[in-house]
């Protein structure tokens, strides 16, 4: 996956609609892809240390799809229709889910194998996954704040493509092969990414079936 990112506008927030995303007939369908930062909840309200969307999104009536953590980054999909937020959200349409994931260590082939085959978690065994050692995306951006850093255990990036979606599920799949995880970017969802878009950014793209 080729990531060049590009700065489209970044807009400022507006009033926004409650509810679940329920459009009119004459309304046409939107869906946003935004690059969330670390430290923005999946929600339009701010709760304690963390910040919410309505920094970032100006768009009334659209609600998450697919929900990302507050700290972990990268790209989370907005819509105004309900169907295809479904379809997005739920796992029975198994879409892949692509991170690019800053382990500690260097995890070797044997390591990245049992991502592939699955690992046993406290909430059961994982689908099998792809997994690779990758180079440091040239594309990326400092994160604020910084990761911790060790200086006697090196780091490595790694793609991990899902199809699922449990609680802080990468998160736990690095650490059952002993590499925890530093810094986590989910880069796409099936057919969008985040490509074009720095940080805190987002733009609308045409729904794909």
């Amino acid at each position: 996956m080729n990531f060049s990112p590009r700065k489209p506008t970044l807009h400022r927030p507006t009033q926004r609609l409650r509810g679940e995303p329920q459009r009119s007939n004459s309304e046409p369908a939107r869906l946003l892809c935004f690059n969330k930062p670390y430290g923005v909840l999946s929600q339009f309200t701010p709760e304690g240390r963390w910040r919410g969307l309505k920094e970032f999104i100006d768009v009334p009536g659209v609600y998450v799809a697919g929900r990302l953590d507050a700290d972990s980054e990268g790209l989370l999909l907005l819509t105004n229709d309900g169907l295809l937020q479904a379809h997005i959200s739920s796992p029975k349409f198994k879409m892949e889910k692509t991170y690019l994931i800053q382990v500690e260590g260097i995890p070797e082939e044997a390591a990245l194998q049992r991502l592939r085959e699955g690992v046993t978690l406290n909430d059961g065994p994982t689908q099998p996954a792809s997994a690779r050692r990758i180079d440091t995306p040239a594309w990326l951006e400092p994160r604020d704040p910084p990761i911790r850093v060790r200086q006697n255990i090196p780091d490595c990036w790694i793609e991990l493509i899902i199809r699922e979606g449990r609680n802080r599920q990468v998160r736990r799949m690095t650490a059952a092969i002993g590499h925890p995880t530093l810094r986590l970017i989910r880069a796409a969802i099936g057919p969008y990414s985040i490509e074009g878009l720095a940080t805190g950014e987002w733009k609308d793209v045409p729904p794909q079936s």
